[in-house]
C-alpha cells in the first residue's frame, strides 16, 4: 500500500470517526458549558478536514463547485477552528478581556484572509489550483494562515498539556491530553505545510495528509473520553451482575434479610430487565453478597474451609483458584445448615474475605458451580 493510498484510508476513517464522536457527544456536550467549547472547536476541525479529503473535494467539483471556493472556505473554518481552540483555553480564565482580544483577533484574521482572497482575484493563477493545495498562491495569505494555526495549536499544547497536570478529574485529564496530542500533530502539519508552500516537493503532501488524518483520529478519541469511560464502567458492572448472580442469589435465598429485592427468575433477565442501573444493581448485588456471607459465618463448621481446601485439590482445581474454592465449599455447607435448621453459634470468620473485594467474591461465584454440594451437610440437631 502506498503512502497516498495509506493516507486516503486514515482521512476517511479519521472524518468519520470525528462526525461520529460529534454526534455521540452532542447532546451531552451542548449542555455542559464547560464541554460545548471542546465540542464547537472539533466540529470547525472536522468540517476543515473533511473538506481536505481529495475524494470529497473530487465530490463537490463534480457538482460544480470551483475548487478555489472549497480551498477557501476549507481555510477559514480552519482558522475559525483555531481561534476556537484559543477561546477554549482562554475560557478557564474567565478573563474578558483576553476573550475579547482572541474574539478580535480571530475576526481581523478571517477578515484579512477574505481581504488578500479578493485582491488576488483579478491576477492570474500559474497553473491549476491543487485539489489540496491553499486557496490563494499569495505569500501574505498563506503566511497569515500557517501562522494563525501555529499559535492556536501551540498554545493548545501548552495550556491542555499544564491543566491535565493540575486536575483530579481522569476523564479531563485523558481529554486535555489527548487534545494536546493532536495539536502537535496538527503543529507538524502546518509546519510541513509552511515548507511545502515555500518550495517543498510535491511528493510530501500524502505525508501531511497521513498526519492531519491522524490529528483527527485523537480529536475525535478527546471527544470520546467520557463515552468510552462510561461504556467501560458500564460494561465492569455487566459483568459483576452477571458472574455475580448465581452466588447472590443463592445467599439471600438463604439470607433473605439482606436484600433490597428478590433476585429475579434468571440472570438473563437481572440483565436486560435491571430493576435499577446495572452500575447500582452491580453495588447492591456485591453489598448484599457479602452481608449474606458474614451472616453466614455463624453456620461455618469447624474444619469446613480445610476440607473444602482437599476436595477442591483432589478435584484438580488449579492452584490459583483453590482458596476460592474452598471459600465457595464452606460457604454453601453453612448456607445448606442454615436452610435446614441447624442452630447458629459464634461467627467462624473464613479467611481472605474481611473486606469483601468485588475480586474475591466473583473468585467465589466462579467456583461456585463447582462446589456446591461439594461438603456433606451437618444435621439440624447438630450444634455447631
Amino acid at each position: 500500500m502506498s503512502t497516498r493510498e495509506l493516507a486516503t484510508q486514515v482521512g476517511v476513517c479519521s472524518v468519520l470517526a470525528m462526525w461520529f464522536a460529534l454526534v455521540c457527544r452532542a447532546r451531552p456536550a451542548l449542555r455542559q458549558p464547560h464541554q460545548r467549547g471542546l465540542w464547537l472547536t472539533v466540529l470547525a476541525a472536522a468540517v476543515a478536514i473533511t473538506l481536505f479529503q481529495p475524494k470529497i473535494v473530487q465530490s463537490l467539483t463534480n457538482t460544480g463547485v470551483d475548487v478555489h471556493t472549497i480551498a477557501l472556505t476549507r481555510n477559514l473554518i480552519g482558522v475559525l477552528s483555531a481561534g476556537l481552540v484559543l477561546l477554549f483555553m482562554v475560557g478557564s480564565t474567565r478573563a474578558r478581556r483576553l476573550r475579547l482580544s482572541v474574539l478580535v483577533g480571530l475576526t481581523a484574521t478571517m477578515g484579512a484572509l477574505l481581504i488578500l482572497d479578493r485582491l488576488q482575484m483579478d491576477h492570474p493563477r500559474e497553473g491549476p489550483v491543487s485539489l489540496q493545495g491553499p486557496a490563494d498562491p499569495a505569500f501574505a495569505y498563506w503566511l497569515l494562515l500557517v501562522v494563525a494555526h501555529l499559535v492556536g495549536d501551540a498554545v493548545a499544547l501548552v495550556v491542555c498539556w499544564l491543566y491535565s497536570l493540575r486536575t483530579a478529574d481522569r476523564d479531563l485529564v485523558w481529554s486535555l491530553r489527548l487534545f494536546a496530542v493532536g495539536s502537535v500533530f496538527a503543529f507538524v502539519f502546518w509546519c510541513g505545510y509552511l515548507w511545502h508552500l515555500c518550495g517543498g516537493s510535491p511528493a510530501m503532501l500524502p505525508y501531511l495528509s497521513l498526519i492531519i488524518g491522524f490529528h483527527g483520529l485523537i480529536r475525535a478519541a478527546s471527544l470520546l473520553v467520557p463515552t468510552t469511560t462510561a461504556l467501560v464502567r458500564s460494561w465492569t458492572a455487566l459483568r459483576v451482575t452477571w458472574h455475580l448472580w448465581p452466588l447472590w442469589r443463592d445467599l439471600v435465598a438463604a439470607v433473605p434479610h439482606v436484600a433490597l429485592a428478590t433476585p429475579q427468575r434468571t440472570r438473563l433477565r437481572e440483565v436486560l430487565r435491571p430493576r435499577s442501573p446495572l452500575a447500582l444493581q452491580a453495588h447492591r448485588q456485591t453489598i448484599e453478597t457479602y452481608d449474606a456471607l458474614l451472616d453466614l459465618q455463624q453456620y461455618v463448621q469447624p474444619g469446613a474451609y480445610e476440607e473444602a481446601q482437599r476436595h477442591a485439590r483432589q478435584a484438580g482445581v488449579r492452584a490459583g483458584d483453590l482458596t476460592a474454592a474452598a471459600l465457595a465449599g464452606a460457604l454453601d455447607q453453612a448456607r445448606r445448615a442454615k436452610l435446614a435448621g441447624a442452630p447458629p453459634s459464634a461467627p467462624r470468620p473464613l479467611p481472605g474475605v474481611v473486606h469483601g473485594s468485588p475480586e474475591t467474591l466473583l473468585g467465589i461465584a466462579r467456583m461456585w458451580p463447582s462446589m456446591t454440594d461439594a461438603l456433606p451437610c451437618p444435621s439440624p440437631a447438630h450444634r455447631l
